[in-house]
């Protein structure tokens, strides 16, 4: 449990908000009716949090000295303001940058994170040109009106103890905003950026506290709300499509980074006010994050230019109160065509999925790919209808937020969360572009889930696993993601491993050796199923993934 902050709970805090809104998005974006009902509140979050966890990443290294407080902070604030999306990821921008001005001064304890959150909170209000309450600025003030009232009463109160009290305020806060805001009080559902705060704030609590991640959905859970701020009942949006077509207001969302000096900004937000609303302008010292919502698009950026220099701008067509279209000069799919994106590890590999027609990612085994890079891999197919194979467990959450923004620029895209290569090569075997959409990813997913997985590791370290204590060098046996085996050698291990596989049944086995790995290994490998399974077939390819030594695949 911290006593102050440090930079590396700071990336921490980073890492659980990205995890626990990945875990979250799909909720988060079905509450969203206001201000516009879009449904992409969760993602746009996703979208903000990844960019400020990428940027606090790049501060750490072993070839690089640990960063401070301060640094970290300023990281998280700069990358959640080059990456903020929609309305609540702008205004998210904002209130962690008014944290991180906060804290980057003095010890940042417990009283300092009162005060950090109340700075965040009248910041909020201040780059909202109209505040309504009721909205993501409600939960935000809450949870900083408790946390001061908390450092009143113990002004050596800990840290954790004010984290945990902001976040069960953002709670209570955000059950109450159906109460004050009549759009979804009418949809039965509270507010969907509030809701991504009440996330980000528990991934707060998390951080400092020391104890394992509850999540988004267990906290949620946790304990009951008083019966006063349950009234009208929390529900997911399950009614909001009913209340979609009520919405009205501009046609387009104009987001774009500004260069520009400050006294630019009050002319700017003049300009931009009389051309529509949701206006939220954040940052500062030279940079700003503009968003607004309007019916001439032009007009909006050309208040950019006359204030400064306007770049990554994004204008989105809401094509109808229940659907929109982003405007991307570079969607270039061909309608009606098919592709598949397989993210791999290794050039054999990527050589295996290309021969079979997948477009690929290559993916660094210490960084995995983010949404936006997951986005641009399916671009890069110039496909209508995308399949997508992520090959690995952890990809989900940018998976999903990848595949939202690609369905906003008319690309249908279906998620087959492969957890290894394996099942990626296995689903890409029954890959029939002639077949329907559906059928396809049907037939694919059916082959994926069909196939049982195995890798070997090397223990970097001693270790508890599933199968005993491990010592570092030790070649771990990991079936379905578990430690089942630990051995000395790669071929004994695997060959371990194949048996108890095999036990259940199979009719293939597929090797695909990492880099490194000598051929003997597999036709040791291959001798023994041949001996010991002599009505199993085996394959072997060559892989050359960095990490792992040997992927199993049984069919």
């Amino acid at each position: 449990m911290l006593d102050t902050l440090d930079a590396p709970a700071v990336r921490t805090w980073c890492r659980l908000s990205l995890a626990a809104l990945g875990e979250a998005r799909e909720e988060i974006d079905a509450l969203n009716v206001y201000p516009v009902p879009d449904g992409d509140t969760g993602t746009n979050l996703y979208l903000t949090v990844e960019s400020a966890a990428e940027e606090v990443d790049g501060l750490f290294g072993a070839d690089r000295a640990a960063p401070s407080l301060p640094q970290a902070l300023r990281a998280m604030a700069h990358g959640a303001l080059l990456g903020a999306r929609g309305n609540s990821g702008v205004i998210l921008a904002q209130l962690l940058r008014g944290v991180a001005a906060a804290l980057s001064v003095g010890p940042a304890d417990g009283p300092a994170l009162g005060r950090a959150l109340r700075r965040a909170a009248d910041a909020g209000y201040e780059a909202v040109a109209k505040p309504v309450e009721g909205t993501v600025l409600t939960v935000a003030a809450a949870a900083a009106e408790a946390a001061e009232a908390v450092t009143r009463l113990d002004p050596g109160v800990a840290l954790s103890a004010v984290a945990e009290t902001a976040y069960e305020a953002a709670r209570v806060a955000l059950a109450r905003t159906p109460l004050l805001l009549e759009v979804l009080g009418r949809a039965g559902v509270v507010d969907a950026g509030g809701r991504g705060l009440v996330t980000v704030l528990g991934a707060l609590a998390d951080a400092v506290s020391g104890h394992t991640p509850m999540g988004p959905l267990a906290r949620a859970g946790k304990d009951p709300l008083p019966a006063w701020a349950a009234e009208p009942a929390l529900s997911h949006a399950s009614h909001a499509d009913a209340h979609l077509a009520e919405a009205g207001g501009p046609g387009y969302e104009v987001i774009y980074l500004l260069d520009a000096a400050d006294d630019a900004l009050p002319a700017l937000r003049a300009a931009l006010a009389a051309l529509g609303d949701s206006l939220v302008v954040v940052g500062g010292e030279g940079l700003w994050n503009v968003h607004v919502h309007v019916d001439d698009p032009g007009a909006a950026v050309e208040a950019g230019i006359e204030a400064g220099r306007p770049h990554r701008i994004r204008i989105t067509h809401f094509a109808s109160a229940a659907a929109s279209a982003a405007v991307n000069p570079d969607a270039d799919a061909a309608p009606g065509s098919r592709g598949v994106v397989s993210v791999v590890h290794g050039e054999g590999l990527a050589g295996l999925c290309a021969a079979a027609g997948a477009t690929v990612l290559h993916a660094d085994p210490d960084h995995p790919p983010s949404s936006t890079e997951l986005a641009s891999a399916i671009r890069r197919s110039h496909a209508s209808e995308v399949v997508l194979l992520l090959n690995d467990a952890e990809l989900r959450a940018a998976a999903g937020a990848a595949a939202e923004q690609l369905r906003k620029e008319g690309v249908r895209v279906a998620v087959i969360p492969t957890r290894s290569p394996v099942q990626g090569l296995a689903a890409l075997a029954v890959h029939e572009p002639a077949r329907r959409f559906d059928e396809d990813v049907v037939a694919m997913t059916s082959a994926a889930g069909a196939t049982r997985y195995a890798e070997l590791a090397v223990a970097e370290g001693e270790s508890w696993t599933m199968a005993g204590v491990c010592q570092a060098g030790d070649v771990l046996g990991l079936i379905d993601g578990d430690v089942a085996v630990i051995g000395s050698g790669t071929g004994e291990t695997a060959a371990v491993v194949l048996d108890r596989m095999l036990a259940a049944g199979g009719e293939m086995v597929t090797l695909i050796l990492g880099e490194g790995v000598p051929d003997e290994v597999a036709e040791q490998l291959t001798a023994h199923v041949r001996r010991a399974h002599p009505v199993v077939d085996t394959v072997v390819y060559r892989g050359g993934q960095p990490l792992l030594p040997l992927l199993i695949g049984v069919e």
